[in-house]
Formats: structure tokens, C-alpha cells, sequence
């Protein structure tokens, strides 16, 4: 695994990039998880004290609706996952979340970054950015979800995540697009 400086700089790089004396702060707070494929790291009913960055691997939020199994979000490298209302207003979840490959994931507790926060400007601001950036995901899924085609959905997770399409398997892309996997082997083959 690589030391967890490293880590931390490639995990802020994205949201805000910190001082040498930042990134050293953030990963005395990080801790690793190694998980094996299926296995789940948010369960229903818990209350989301981290934030977790994928490191390595492919992992899914998801909740069970009407005895179906439906994709909320789904991440890989360089990306986070947190149960956004959960985390924030410390209520139990209605999501879980799982690896569906082997994966290599860091966590942060909600109390080491507000303790961090509060002493370092630059870590306030990461945390920010980290929020911001997880409201925007939600909002730009909501949206897709309302305007788009389910031919636009495809074509545009296809652009922004060719990832999710090469990894993911397709009854979770369907799932997260909101369509069945009929509809999806309908889009994928209309677009060959």
C-alpha cells in the first residue's frame, strides 16, 4: 500500500491541494481499508461518520426499494463516497455501500476533519470543496435523471465515466441510470 502522504496529496489534488504541512495533517487522520469484492463498509440503520476515498477498486452506494436492489452511486479511483445526509445530519442511513471489486478505500471521521478545520484554513477549505462537490454529484444525477433520455443518460456516463461502463457490471448501470437492464441492452446496442 503507498504511504499515506501520498495518498493524501493525490486525494486533495482533486477537491483543493494543500501544503506539505496539510497533506502531513490529513493523513495522520486517514486510515486504510482493504475490501474483498461484495463486501460492504455502509450498512442500512449505521449512522455515516466518514468520508471515504477510493484509492483503488470500484465501490457502490445502494438501497433496497419495493424488494429491488437499486444503484445510487457508484465510484472507482480518485473519487469519494459518503452517505451525504447521514454524515451531515447524523441520522441512520438508508444507503449502503460495497466494494463490487477488490478495493482499496481511505476513511476520514466527520470529528478528525472539524478538528482539523478548525486549525488549519486549508483543510476547512478541503472539507468545503468535498461537500460541494458531493452536493453537486447528487444534484447533476437528479438532474440527468429528470431531463435526459435514457439514450442521453448512457451517452453521457459514457463520456464522464467511461470507467463505470468498462467495470461496472451492467445490472448496476442500469440500476444507477434508473432503467432495466432491457432498456439499457436496448441504448447499448441502438448506439453500435
Amino acid at each position: 500500500m503507498r504511504r499515506k502522504y501520498e495518498v493524501a496529496k493525490e486525494f486533495a489534488q482533486k477537491y483543493c491541494p494543500l501544503s506539505a504541512e496539510g497533506t502531513k495533517a490529513l493523513a495522520q487522520v486517514m486510515e486504510p481499508m482493504r475490501l474483498a469484492k461484495g463486501e460492504l463498509f455502509v450498512k442500512e440503520g449505521d449512522i455515516a461518520k466518514y468520508i471515504h476515498y477510493v484509492e483503488k477498486g470500484m465501490v457502490r452506494q445502494f438501497y433496497f426499494k419495493n424488494n429491488r436492489d437499486l444503484t445510487e452511486h457508484i465510484s472507482y479511483e480518485g473519487n469519494i463516497v459518503v452517505c451525504l445526509e447521514s454524515y451531515l445530519r447524523q441520522v441512520p442511513t438508508k444507503l449502503m455501500a460495497e466494494a463490487i471489486e477488490p478495493s482499496v478505500i481511505w476513511r476520514i471521521s466527520k470529528e478528525d476533519i472539524y478538528r482539523l478545520g478548525e486549525q488549519s484554513r486549508e483543510i476547512e477549505l478541503l472539507y468545503h470543496k468535498m461537500l460541494e462537490y458531493s452536493l453537486l454529484a447528487s444534484q447533476y444525477k437528479a438532474d440527468n435523471i429528470r431531463f435526459e433520455t435514457a439514450r442521453d443518460r448512457y451517452r453521457i456516463l459514457m463520456e464522464r465515466h467511461p470507467e463505470i461502463i468498462k467495470r461496472a457490471p451492467l445490472i448496476y448501470i442500469a440500476s444507477f441510470l434508473q432503467m432495466t437492464p432491457e432498456t439499457l441492452s436496448r441504448v447499448r446496442a441502438s448506439m453500435l
